[in-house]
């Protein structure tokens, strides 16, 4: 086998062509709904449904309750998003992208933090602090979970925590021998910078748009 492909692709050797199958799948899903994401449609999440619904079922048949609960979770927020997104403000127009408030900042970090001993007192039942990437695991969670609820909430900040916990998570799913999600993770990062500046751009035609008006 060639050495490359080998360093690349050889943990998949012990793996079930179905559970390769999905996880390719569930990729493709993911990365239909970050696109989705970046353009502002409401596709972002049944798209993302789809993908962390397998990355569930995936996740807890390999024993990772981290990212398990990651991706729980974002299929619940998803709900959450979907309904958030197509709620009207008015007779005309739906929840716009806007900045956090004060107090959205303030619950951005009590997620944080409860997400961070919420997975701690999980790992320590579970007994699964059995190497550094549990402690990994940990913050990359709470960095997603707060991602997601600002993200459900149409808030420009969600960028930079998924931009943060992308970049963290792609060494570590290529170590735990998660190639194809590894890759995926890549293809995130590059999507959410284009979609923090466009998500940007869009918030500042709104803005010069009602001073104007």
């Amino acid at each position: 086998m060639n050495p490359i492909f080998e360093f690349f692709f050889g943990q998949y050797d012990t793996y079930s062509n179905t559970d390769i199958a999905l996880e390719i799948i569930a990729v493709i899903f993911g990365f239909l709904s970050v696109w989705f994401s970046k353009l502002n449609k409401i596709w972002v999440f049944p798209t993302g449904m789809i993908s962390t619904a397998i990355f569930v079922y995936l996740l807890v048949k390999w024993e990772l309750l981290g990212d398990m609960m990651i991706n729980a979770y974002y299929f619940i927020m998803s709900i959450y998003g979907w309904y958030i997104w197509t709620l009207k403000v008015d007779d005309t127009h739906v929840t716009p992208i806007t900045r956090t408030t004060v107090k959205e900042k303030q619950i951005s970090g009590f997620i944080f933090i409860a997400t961070l001993l919420f997975v701690y007192a999980v790992y320590n039942t579970f007994d699964k602090w059995t190497s550094w990437v549990a402690y990994v695991d940990t913050i990359t969670t709470a960095i997603f979970f707060v991602g997601m609820w600002l993200m459900a909430r149409r808030k420009i900040e969600n960028w930079i925590f998924w931009i943060v916990g992308d970049v963290i998570s792609v060494p570590l799913y290529f170590y735990k021998g998660f190639t194809f999600t590894s890759f995926q993770y890549l293809g995130f990062t590059i999507i959410a910078i284009f979609g923090y500046l466009a998500w940007k751009k869009h918030l500042n035609k709104s803005v010069t748009l009602t001073q104007t008006v």
